[in-house]
This record gives structure tokens, C-alpha cells and sequence, in this order.
């Protein structure tokens, strides 16, 4: 999952105000010029962002013919919930099979699923599904928290801004998206753990008690990113979830 977030603040901001416009072609007016049989996605997926923002990075679908060979001039089009956009909606895929779109996540958030569609020759549909998070003000927060106190343990990849410490543990942490393990607690435990370290349910010493540290609503806070992120999705125990 892609986790540039400090440049989810700035760069969704910079995108909307520098980046040239993009006038919408309707996927009527578009003439293929070539057609492939599968559509495969090159990068941008699972990316997390805030609410109604560009992602940080675009999404980028290829098309490939029976070879495995990227197809030229092939049509895309993109779709997901009524309230995500897409920049550019339709195209034709470039020299490299590929065609890139800026999206933007909706009001809500949650998990979006978004879908990339091409055609076969014989007119057959092919989709492509693309999974991204938006994260509304509670779970933005609780990101900024793991980025102070957490990221640095439980995230065993460094960036430019932070190196991991992951490795150097004689007890890995569990990442933050790991809903293998993570969805098995319930909130009580896992509120527990963040407050009063690993030995409060018999884990390692080396998770240090952040009660002392965090209030009761950054806890929450923490709680939602985790949940959110989660991967498998973490489902309540009575929630209702609603159909599309």
C-alpha cells in the first residue's frame, strides 16, 4: 500500500491548481485502434488518501493482447462510485499499452473499488478492479499518529523521511495492515495494547504503553486507521454493511 502521505496534503493540492485541464472525450468519439484481451494494472493501486483529494499518485492500466504483448490505441474507460472522478475518464492507451488517470476519492470514507474496462475485437468486455482508501478526518488523524509513534516499528519499509526500524526487533511487529492477526482482536484489546503496551495481552514487552502519551481520542483515532486499512477488511461484529 502506498504510504508517500506527506505528499498528500501538498501534491493533490499542487495537481488540482497547476495541472493543465484535461477536457473530458466522450468514449463515443474515441476510435480504437486496437484491441487487446486483457487489462492488467501497472501501478496506483491501494494507495490511501483524504476524502474528496487526488491521490498522490495516478492509476495506470495495460493492455495486453493473447501474447502478452502491450496493445497500442486500445480504448479504456474508468468507473467507481458516483461520487470518485477520474482525469482523464476515456483514452486510448499509448505506445506502451498504457493509459494513466488522475483520480480523486469521494466525500466518504472507506474502501472505493474502482474499475478500468476495455473491449476485445469481438466486442467483449474486460474489466480490471482497483482497490483505494479514503481516509476521512478521524483516520487522518490516526495516520498522522502513526506516523509520529508507530510507522517507524511496524512499517518495515524506510522512506526518505524515516527509517524503519523493524529489523533491528527481536520481535517483529505486526503492520498496521496485517488483518490476518490485527482483526482478530477486538477493539477493547486493541485499545488495551495501545494504552498499556504488548504485556497487557501477553506480547512482547518491546510494544512500549502509549496512555500516557496519547488521549483517549487519538487511541480512537488510531484505532479507525487501523481498521480501515486492514487488509483482509476488518468487519464489525453486527455492523451492516450497505450494497451497491
Amino acid at each position: 500500500m502506498t504510504r508517500q502521505w506527506w505528499t498528500l496534503f501538498a501534491a493533490p493540492l499542487i495537481l488540482l491548481s497547476t495541472a493543465c485541464p484535461h477536457k473530458s472525450v466522450p468514449a463515443a468519439s474515441l476510435k480504437p485502434t486496437g484491441f487487446g484481451v486483457t487489462l492488467v494494472e501497472s501501478s496506483g493501486g491501494k494507495q490511501i488518501g483524504p476524502t474528496g483529494m487526488v491521490l498522490a499518485q495516478p492509476v495506470v492500466v495495460q493492455v495486453n493482447d493473447e501474447q502478452g504483448t502491450a496493445v497500442t490505441g486500445a480504448l479504456v474507460e474508468f468507473s467507481g462510485p458516483a461520487d470518485a472522478s477520474f482525469d482523464p475518464p476515456t483514452g486510448l492507451t499509448d505506445s506502451s499499452g498504457q493509459l494513466s488517470t488522475n483520480v480523486a476519492l469521494g466525500s466518504m470514507a472507506g474502501r472505493y473499488q474502482l474499475t478500468a474496462r476495455t473491449s476485445t475485437k469481438a466486442q467483449k468486455s474486460v474489466e480490471l478492479k482497483i482497490e483505494e482508501i479514503a481516509l476521512g478526518y478521524q483516520e487522518e488523524v490516526g495516520f498522522q499518529l502513526d506516523s509520529k509513534y508507530c510507522a517507524r516499528c511496524h512499517d518495515p519499509e524506510s522512506t526518505p523521511e524515516r527509517v524503519s526500524n523493524h529489523d533491528n526487533l527481536e520481535v517483529k511487529p505486526h503492520a498496521f495492515t496485517e488483518g490476518d492477526t490485527l482483526n482478530r482482536m477486538t477493539d477493547a484489546e486493541l485499545s488495551s495494547i495501545i494504552s498499556h503496551g504488548g504485556p497487557a495481552l501477553n506480547k512482547s514487552a518491546l510494544m512500549p504503553p502509549y496512555g500516557y502519551t496519547l488521549s483517549k481520542t487519538e487511541i480512537e483515532a488510531l484505532m479507525a486507521y487501523i481498521r480501515l486499512i486492514s487488509d483482509p477488511p476488518y468487519h464489525a461484529s453486527g455492523m451492516v454493511y450497505a450494497q451497491e
